[in-house]
């Protein structure tokens, strides 16, 4: 009689703690907390939080609760290895939201995903690199190439009647990517550059370059790099010794410590390029609405969709897979982004849960737009033209 009991209570014991495990079903998430990036953080942790909790008010991740852990990038090479190898080897996610930054995405994806056959989601980096990768479909990113953003950003600045640059970017993937392929389009196109110089992130003065670049008579800077690094010090400085007066960015120096730093009146004639959001698009507005409401700000900040929709993404892919079994999450994670399908969008999980018990097909179109992944996890997708405004950004082009 008592070992019976005793054996009752072991067999309960048992399955108590199975459904305690079964409780919490991990999504791994590299978020640059620190670093360069700093700035830009957190209304995206905020976006990939508000996706976890949208997952587990719509009726949880499998059989539990979905549970976002955090690993500390910071914008670097070592340190994204470091909290990869955490995520994979310690936390043991099934997959993985992030990188951010490039140079952290792409160390991280060769020393540690890649390897351990997980697949990565960066909802920001936009190096060319990243496109030839072998990396048996475990790689993928929800922004365009910077080789699409660089063309972009030479047609935009030919537009603006401007004719002759100097470009001077920060030396690392995301730098050097698009830097490179903005300077062949302009050229392509007619423009002249008057000098293209590289400059290492975390110098205190950067006026003897800036010097440089003022000569032969560029009408404006261009600046590839990140505001919270090198970028605001470079517009400052360059303001400051009265070397130039407009300025041209891509999406790491669209950042409020710009305006913080620099004013907004020493910033009207300049511009800037960033992947955005497809214009009139219902889900985003849904999005920003629902984020808002959550968090009183931010909606509007740089990257927020795609960092929404990386982390529904990953969840909608466990979800499919049925289990937390990496060598399922890669077929997955097409299965929910690409037509055909019935739409799913932001929010939306009870119904993609249910449509996915019932076999049935789905294709979120998140907030981003959508997201039909090519062979090498690549996306097409927009780019848009904002202005300063106050101390804010405003966009006032999107060009696809």
């Amino acid at each position: 009689m008592r070992k019976s009991i005793v054996m009752a209570a072991m067999a309960s014991l048992v399955a108590s703690t199975a459904m305690a495990q079964a409780e919490d079903v991990k999504i791994g998430a590299l978020m640059d907390v620190t670093g360069p990036l700093a700035s830009f953080i957190p209304p995206l942790m905020n976006a990939a939080n508000f996706a976890i909790k949208n997952v587990n008010d719509g009726g949880g991740l499998l059989d539990g609760k979905a549970v976002l852990v955090v690993g500390d990038s910071q914008a670097a090479s070592q340190p994204a290895v470091d909290a990869a190898n955490k995520l994979i080897n310690v936390e043991n996610v099934p997959i993985v939201m992030g990188a951010l930054a490039s140079g952290s995405t792409i160390a991280a994806a060769t020393a540690v995903t890649i390897p351990a056959g997980v697949v990565q989601i960066s909802p920001t980096a936009t190096s060319p690199a990243m496109t030839d990768m072998k990396d048996g479909d475990h790689l993928f990113r929800l922004v365009p190439s910077d080789n699409y953003q660089g063309d972009v950003l030479a047609k935009i600045v030919l537009d603006e009647g401007i004719k002759k640059v100097a470009i001077t970017y920060v030396n690392n993937d995301y730098g050097v990517g698009i830097a490179n392929t903005f300077n062949a389009a302009f050229k392509k196109a007619g423009g002249e550059v008057t000098a293209f110089e590289k400059h290492e992130d975390k110098k205190n003065s950067y006026r003897s370059e800036i010097a440089t670049l003022a000569k032969n008579g560029p009408e404006a800077l261009v600046v590839i790099a990140y505001a919270s690094g090198s970028g605001s010090k470079i517009v400052k400085q360059a303001i400051e010794g009265g070397f130039f007066q407009r300025f041209i960015g891509t999406d790491g120096l669209r950042d409020d410590q710009l305006i913080k730093e620099v004013g907004a009146d020493a910033l009207k004639d300049s511009f800037f390029s960033a992947p955005t959001s497809p214009d009139k698009n219902e889900a985003s507005a849904k999005l920003h609405e629902a984020f808002n409401a959550e968090f009183k700000e931010g909606a509007d900040k740089p990257f927020v969709d795609q960092t929404y929709d990386a982390t529904f993404l990953a969840a909608l892919a466990v979800e499919k897979a049925g289990s937390t079994d990496r060598t399922k999450m890669s077929q997955a994670l097409r299965d929910v982004a690409t037509a055909p399908g019935e739409v799913i969008g932001p929010g939306e999980w009870a119904k993609a849960k249910e449509l996915i018990k019932a076999g049935k097909d789905i294709n979120y179109e998140g907030a981003g737009g959508s997201y039909e992944f090519d062979a090498n996890g690549d996306v097409t997708g927009y780019i848009g033209k904002f202005i300063v405004d106050g101390d804010t950004y405003k966009q006032i082009a999107i060009f696809q």
